[in-house]
């Protein structure tokens, strides 16, 4: 089980919200209410780690030793909501979301193939790690740029402890995660190619519900993501990149192989899908006792 290790891991390097964030250094002539809205945003998108627990806990309930991480992953996540909050309540409290604001994001997922949503998601931890260091660049006040670097150092590790289970999965079911990992990858790593952020909180996933059934969807102000992206934190093609390189370097590291373009990836996934036809194909057929 990989649980007890990353608990370990995880739980030495927790940040304590009242003694690790710098609250005595506030200056509020560095924080303008441009900022402070975006600050409202993030800390609703984060609370919508709500669903996505419960949607992982849906669709692994066959794997303990993932569900019991979730319980880390859901802790930290639903924290960093709360960080943002306590930031509102303390400086900007008519800013501060309402109950009603955060239960809209919480709304049933479809269920999905559990090895592409662990692939989506970690793909996510990596693009919100760069997300988040770039905000904390673009902010001004220095509270919060220490809650923007903290929250950031954390999608880290949460992107690499999914990475973990990652690689469990493929030792579990070789070519099978593998063409899911890079069925993901190829689509998360294209994100120049699409006309949206390609984020798990910017994704369709209950068409019953469409069009409002991506988080992004259900904020106060919906168009509020790429507004921020573009506009706002600047996240350009030199970031975007970082975030393709990261994604790339992983898949290598999982495949055993080196992929330096998204095309390259696609070549291995198309390749992939060969040799699983291919096994299929000469399985032999099962008979009737």
């Amino acid at each position: 089980m990989l649980y007890p290790e990353l608990f370990k891991q995880l739980e030495s390097v927790r940040w304590d919200m009242d003694k690790d964030i710098p609250w005595a250094s506030f200056d509020a002539s560095k924080l303008t209410d441009e900022q402070a809205q975006t600050i409202k945003m993030n800390a609703i998108t984060e609370w919508s780690a709500l669903p996505a627990t419960e949607m992982f806990l849906r669709d692994n309930k066959d794997d303990s030793d993932f569900s019991a991480f979730m319980s880390i992953w859901f802790f930290e996540e639903q924290k960093h909501s709360l960080v943002l909050m306590e930031y509102l309540r303390r400086f900007r409290p008519e800013l501060a979301p309402t109950e009603k604001e955060l239960h809209e994001v919480r709304f049933e997922f479809e269920p999905a193939p559990a090895l592409e949503t662990l692939m989506l998601h970690f793909c996510g931890e990596i693009r919100l790690n760069h997300w988040y260091r770039r905000a904390s660049e673009w902010h001004t006040e220095p509270v919060i740029k220490q809650i923007y670097t903290q929250l950031s150092q954390d999608e880290a590790r949460h992107g690499g402890a999914y990475l973990r289970y990652m690689k469990r999965a493929i030792n579990n079911f070789g070519n099978d995660a593998r063409a899911a990992f890079t069925k993901v990858g190829v689509l998360m790593a294209s994100a120049r190619r699409t006309a949206q952020a390609l984020h798990p909180t910017n994704l369709h996933v209950n068409k019953d519900l469409f069009p409002r059934d991506t988080i992004q969807s259900r904020l106060p102000n919906p168009e509020w993501l790429e507004h921020w992206l573009d506009k706002q934190i600047n996240f350009d093609a030199v970031w975007e990149g970082k975030v393709v390189e990261r994604i790339l370097h992983n898949m290598s590291l999982l495949m055993n192989q080196s992929f330096k373009t998204v095309q390259e990836l696609n070549r291995y996934r198309k390749e992939l899908g060969k040799e699983i036809t291919a096994s299929m194909a000469v399985k032999p057929a099962s008979t009737s006792p």
